[in-house]
C-alpha cells in the first residue's frame, strides 16, 4: 500500500491520483473515475471531487492507496 501524504485536512479524490502518480492528467482520473474503476473505502467512488481525509483508501488498478495527514 502507497502512502499519499497531504498537509490540509483533505484533498480531493482526482488530486490525489495524480499526486500519488496513479494517473498522469485530471483528464485520465476524470475518465476512469466515471467509469467506476476507482473504489474508495471499498466502494465504488464516482465523484472525481470526493473528499478523502486522513486514513482514508482508494484503490485503482488494483493498488491501494492510503491518506496520511502530516
Amino acid at each position: 500500500m502507497q502512502e499519499v501524504r497531504i498537509r490540509d485536512e483533505y484533498i480531493k479524490l482526482e488530486q490525489a491520483m495524480k499526486l500519488a502518480g496513479a494517473v498522469s492528467m485530471g483528464s485520465e482520473a476524470k475518465m476512469v473515475i466515471q467509469a467506476g474503476e476507482v473504489l474508495v473505502n471499498s466502494e465504488v467512488e464516482l465523484r472525481r471531487g470526493r473528499k478523502l481525509r486522513n486514513s482514508d483508501i482508494f484503490n485503482y488498478n488494483n493498488h491501494d492507496y492510503k491518506i496520511i495527514e502530516t
